[in-house]
């Protein structure tokens, strides 16, 4: 369970990341950890598998290009079918982080009340 939410969450931020335009992998990697402060550092390993498993679900697609540094790399571009995943995800993300915030802020009752 806590492995799927993990890849979900990940999934989520770089389709998030994707609405930006075309980004090669390094570029989603270094946009995460600027957006959070350096929070957030995803690995390669972490990182490509993830955009492999998009790609594979036609979330995401890709095509070689020129990196900023002159070198060939591969870039991703969110489909229609990634939005509206991203959509969705984003909607569940919301409404869990609503529930937890909710139990966190509760007081807890009485044992046997």
């Amino acid at each position: 369970m806590q492995i799927d939410l993990l890849q979900g969450t990940l999934d989520m931020l770089i389709l998030k990341a994707l609405t930006g335009g075309a980004m090669h992998g390094y570029a989603v990697a270094s946009w995460l950890q600027r957006t959070t402060d350096d929070a957030l550092r995803v690995e390669e390993g972490s990182l490509y598998p993830a955009l492999h498993r998009m790609t594979r679900r036609g979330w995401v697609k890709s095509e070689w290009g020129v990196s900023e540094n002159n070198r060939r790399a591969k870039f991703y571009t969110l489909t229609a079918e990634g939005r509206r995943q991203l959509k969705e995800e984003f909607s569940a993300w919301e409404r869990l982080t609503e529930a937890v915030a909710k139990v966190l802020h509760a007081q807890p009752a009485a044992q046997g009340a």
